[in-house]
C-alpha cells in the first residue's frame, strides 16, 4: 500500500479481486457483523457476502478496511474510519473485513499487516494504506477516493438512515471471545498454526458441538498446507500427474482458499473416481476436510456430498 494519489489510472491492475465478486450465496456467518453493526453506511463483509460490496462499488466507492478480532488495536482503527465514512452523509460506503474469519479475503489481498484499507471503485480495488492514521490524514484519503470516483462517474449516493447520521453513533463492543478461540486468533496473528490448531481442538474437546471452532480448525489446516505454495507451479505439477494425490490436493486446498469451490471439490471428486485403495480413500478424507472448511450449510457442500457418494457407490 502506498500514500501517492489517487487517479483514475491507477484503478488498473491493482489486485485481482474477481474470485470473490460473486453475489452472495448465503446469509453472512455470525463472524461477520463482528466489526459492528450493519447499516446503510458500515456494513461487516465476509467471503460469503463480499460480492455485495462489489456491486454497490458501482454506485458509490465502497472503503474496505481489513482488521483482526485478535488484535484489539486494528479495531479501535476501524471505528475512527467508520465515524469518517458516516461524515460523508451516503456518498461512500465501508466495509469491514475481520482476516481471521475471511480467509478467501485475507488470500486474496495478500494482508500482512492490520488495519489495511483500500477502495473499491465500479469493481475495481485501490490501495490505500496500511496501519493506524491520523483522522486528517484519512479525511484527506477519502477526499480523493472521492475525486476518483467522480472521474470514473461513480456518482450515487445511498439512502441515509437517522442511526447512520448519528454524530455519536458507535460501534457495539466487541464480545469477548472463548479463551481457546483467543489462543487460536493469537497464534493464527504468528503464523503459529500448530498452537492455533491445539487451541480449536482443546475448544472441541471442551465442546464437541462447537461449530465455529470446527471451522477455524478446517480454516487452519488449509492456511498451514498452503503456506508458501506457489499456485501456478502446483498447477503445473498437478496437470503432470492427474492421479498424485498429494499433489492434486494441493491445488485443491488453493482453489477453495482462491474462491474456487466448485473446481476444488470437482478436482478431487474426480481423483476419487480415478484411484482405489488408499489413495481413494486420502483423497475422500482430504475433500471431507475441505467440506468443514467451506461449512455444511453450504449448498456447493451439498451438492458436492451427493457427487462424492456417486463416486464411491
Amino acid at each position: 500500500m502506498t500514500d501517492q494519489p489517487i487517479t483514475p489510472a491507477s484503478l488498473r491492475g491493482a489486485v485481482d479481486l474477481s474470485a470473490l465478486a460473486r453475489p452472495a450465496a448465503t446469509a453472512a456467518t455470525p463472524s461477520a457483523a463482528s466489526a459492528g453493526a450493519n447499516d446503510n453506511l458500515v456494513i461487516a463483509v465476509d467471503d460469503a457476502s463480499f460480492g455485495d460490496a462489489m456491486q454497490t462499488s458501482a454506485r458509490v466507492p465502497v472503503i474496505v478496511a481489513l482488521w483482526s478480532g485478535a488484535r484489539p488495536d486494528s479495531k479501535k482503527h476501524i471505528d475512527v474510519l467508520a465515524q469518517e465514512v458516516r461524515s460523508f452523509a451516503g456518498r461512500m460506503q465501508l466495509a469491514t473485513v475481520d482476516i481471521d474469519t475471511s480467509l478467501q479475503i485475507r488470500q486474496a489481498l495478500q494482508v500482512q499487516q492490520v488495519p489495511m484499507v483500500l477502495a473499491i471503485l465500479a469493481g475495481q480495488p485501490v490501495p490505500l494504506y496500511v496501519g493506524d492514521q491520523p483522522t486528517d490524514a484519512i479525511r484527506d484519503v477519502l477526499d480523493k477516493v472521492l475525486e476518483a470516483a467522480a472521474a470514473n462517474d461513480v456518482t450515487g449516493r445511498l439512502d441515509v438512515t437517522a442511526d447512520d447520521a448519528g454524530d455519536d453513533a458507535e460501534l457495539p463492543a466487541e464480545p469477548e471471545l472463548p479463551e481457546t478461540h483467543q489462543r487460536a486468533f493469537d497464534a493464527i496473528e504468528q503464523g503459529d498454526y500448530a498452537a492455533a490448531t491445539a487451541a480449536y481442538e482443546q475448544a472441541l474437546a471442551d465442546n464437541p458441538a462447537d461449530d465455529e471452532a470446527r471451522l477455524g480448525l478446517g480454516q487452519v489446516g488449509l492456511l498451514e498446507r498452503t503456506s508458501g505454495a506457489d499456485l501456478n507451479a502446483a498447477r503445473a505439477a498437478a496437470a503432470d500427474a492427474p492421479t498424485d494425490v498429494e499433489k492434486q490436493t494441493l491445488v485443491a486446498d488453493l482453489d477453495v482458499l482462491g474462491g474456487h469451490i466448485e473446481d476444488a471439490f470437482a478436482r478431487l471428486i474426480d481423483l476419487v473416481k480415478a484411484t482405489s485403495g488408499d489413495e481413494r480413500n486420502a483423497a475422500r478424507e482430504h475433500l471431507v476436510k475441505l467440506f468443514d472448511v467451506v461449512g455444511p450449510t453450504d449448498d456447493r457442500v451439498k451438492k458436492a456430498r451427493t457427487a462424492l457418494m456417486s463416486a464411491l457407490y
